[in-house]
């Protein structure tokens, strides 16, 4: 069992990263960046289904950190439930940009195409099993999408949810009941519409 002092000392270490980078300290924001910048990408990335607007979304919240670190008040919350707020609004500032380029056909389509070469169905069980999760993330509804990303990207409970998206703590409770919900319904017609292919190609 960890003993309580050890549990408390990575939020600790992040407060007095944050009031270093408020004083100007370059070195405490890479530090920062390091012990949480993977996990940041890791959640635009699935929220926005796009990993280079997720790079650009988590360089531009480790900006607003630098520029308004000194705003982190730790009597009102854990350091890292303030970053993935700041990446939630980011991303959602995001999601708006890109329907706008779309709407006005700027957005380069490419990668929306499927591989059409030879090796493309060479792909492992696990890359295709990860790509079933994000299509069926996606479906989702967005703030379904968001809260069941922080639980399983951002490692945050149901309080720390609540706090970055803005409700209460029943309410994002129920966007995580829903979502699991229907993430498990998506999967599972995922799965039966495979079922389906394999007797069609064996018969």
């Amino acid at each position: 069992m960890v003993p309580a002092a050890v549990q408390h000392e990575e939020p600790r270490e992040d407060d007095e990263l944050l009031a270093r980078v408020a004083a100007g300290n370059q070195g405490a924001l890479s530090e920062l960046i390091a012990r949480h910048g993977r996990g940041l990408r890791m959640f635009a990335a699935r929220y926005l289904g796009n990993a280079g607007d997720a790079e650009d979304v988590v360089q531009e919240v480790f900006v607003t950190i630098w520029k308004q670190a000194a705003r982190f008040d730790p009597a009102r919350g854990r350091a890292s439930t303030w970053l993935y707020r700041i990446t939630a609004n980011r991303c959602i500032d995001q999601r708006r940009r890109r329907a706008l380029r779309t709407f006005i056909g700027l957005d380069d389509v490419r990668d929306e195409v499927a591989s059409q070469e030879p090796g493309a169905e060479a792909t492992t069980a696990a890359r295709q099993e990860l790509a079933i999760v994000r299509d069926c993330l996606s479906r989702l509804p967005e703030r379904q999408r968001m809260a069941v990303l922080l639980r399983a990207v951002g490692d945050l409970d149901i309080a720390a949810i609540a706090e970055v998206m803005g409700g209460s703590a029943g309410s994002a409770e129920q966007l995580l009941v829903r979502g699991r919900r229907a993430l498990r319904d998506h999967l599972r017609d995922h799965l039966a519409m495979a079922a389906e292919g394999l007797e069609r190609k064996s018969s």
